[in-house]
């Protein structure tokens, strides 16, 4: 796990790196707002250690910025114990809040809590997230992605593509899909199902006159390719 701590309170900050590192953590340091946003954005980080009051930047401002781009966890230290800057810090994005002087034991506390419950979040968001080639679904917030860029379905489409990928060389029968999807009391023509398939494509294959994932097999129906 890497750890940016970002203060001016330079033996503060050896005092962090120190015990950090000693629990096997790696760890970076800044000594202003400038320097501490320049290595956030440049380094893949676990975890942000920022104090609040910093020349150059405050660390509400980097805090901000780094939010623009990432969700990476975020502990403000702060000199100050009002509930309002706490409050402030939570609105531009800090996820904990320590207040100085501290126990270096609460600080290492705050940080395994805050690593654990962004490892759990990051597993959860793996299990809904199907990615096949250039081709991903996200299942809980129903987006369909190609090639890394959002790309817009209709509900019914998406039920589509998520039971194809969710079950990867099976192959469904238009009847199957028409039963699964729309249910068995669905008045409307079996073609719907080859007019969904067909926007599909052209929405998420390369080239949708020649389909590479969002197969057919002729005479029985419809599967996705692993």
């Amino acid at each position: 796990m890497k750890i940016l701590v970002v203060d001016d309170e330079k033996l503060l900050v050896r005092g962090i790196k120190f015990n950090l590192e000693n629990e096997g953590y790696q760890v970076e340091t800044a000594y202003d707002g400038e320097e501490g946003l320049e290595l956030a954005k440049a380094g893949n980080f676990d975890l942000i250690i920022l104090d609040l009051m910093m020349p150059k930047l405050s660390g509400l401002e980097v805090c901000m910025r780094i939010r623009e781009s990432s969700s990476v966890p975020i502990i403000m230290l702060t000199a100050r114990s009002d509930d309002m800057d706490k409050i402030i810090g939570f609105e531009y994005g800090a996820d904990d809040y320590v207040t100085k002087p501290f126990n270096i034991l609460e600080l290492k506390a705050r940080v395994r809590a805050l690593l654990r419950r962004s490892t759990l979040k990051a597993q959860v968001e793996d299990q809904n997230l199907i990615t096949i080639g250039p081709i991903a679904i996200d299942c809980e917030r129903r987006m369909a992605y190609k090639s890394g860029v959002n790309v817009e379905l209709t509900g019914r489409e998406f039920d589509v593509i998520e039971l194809l990928m969710k079950n990867p060389g099976r192959v469904y029968s238009r009847e199957n899909l028409l039963n699964i999807i729309w249910g068995y009391d669905f008045q409307g023509d079996i073609r719907t199902v080859d007019v969904h398939v067909h926007r599909l494509r052209e929405k998420l294959e390369r080239n949708p006159a020649e389909p590479e994932y969002i197969m057919t097999k002729w005479g029985v129906g419809y599967y996705f390719k692993d």
